[in-house]
């Protein structure tokens, strides 16, 4: 019964697909359904019109659907990315040691071998840069993980 629904459906099949997925999409959010049901949409677009070619069998359809899903993610993920990236007013909000570049500070502790420490705000950091004398001024420069990398002022 499901079968001969389907095969009676030809072309439209795709756009169920489509409708199903997106409706999914709603049911459990996670903008991931949305790129595929939007690609099963445009594949049951390319299916009306191209129904009659002989060239147009499943197999073919099948593999259009898969390279306009893979586009559509890929798009997707380009444009919310971008998105996000506009959208806020505070783009290093959850990237503390971020925030702390271009600051100054004085040592702590000297910079020996390489590695030294520093006390910004409430926070003792560890800090890689030029050997230098405890209390001398650095800037911060660039972070890599949880280490600040620090020049001398």
């Amino acid at each position: 019964m499901i079968i001969s629904t389907l095969s009676d459906l030809g072309a439209w099949n795709w756009m169920l697909l489509g409708a199903i997925l997106l409706a999914l999409e709603i049911i459990i959010p996670g903008v991931f359904l949305l790129w595929i049901g939007i690609a099963a949409l445009i594949t049951g677009a390319l299916s009306l019109q191209l129904w009659s070619m002989e060239i147009w069998s499943w197999q073919v359809q099948v593999i259009v659907f898969l390279v306009l899903s893979l586009v559509s993610v890929v798009v997707g993920k380009r444009w919310s990315d971008r998105a996000a990236a506009q959208s806020t007013d505070e783009p290093l909000l959850n990237m503390r040691a971020a925030q702390l570049i271009g600051r100054t500070a004085v040592l702590d502790h000297p910079i020996q071998e390489g590695r030294g420490r520093i006390r910004l705000d409430d926070t003792v950091w560890r800090v890689s840069g030029p050997d230098l004398p405890a209390g001398s001024r650095v800037k911060v420069v660039s972070v890599h993980g949880t280490e600040l990398h620090v020049e001398a002022v």
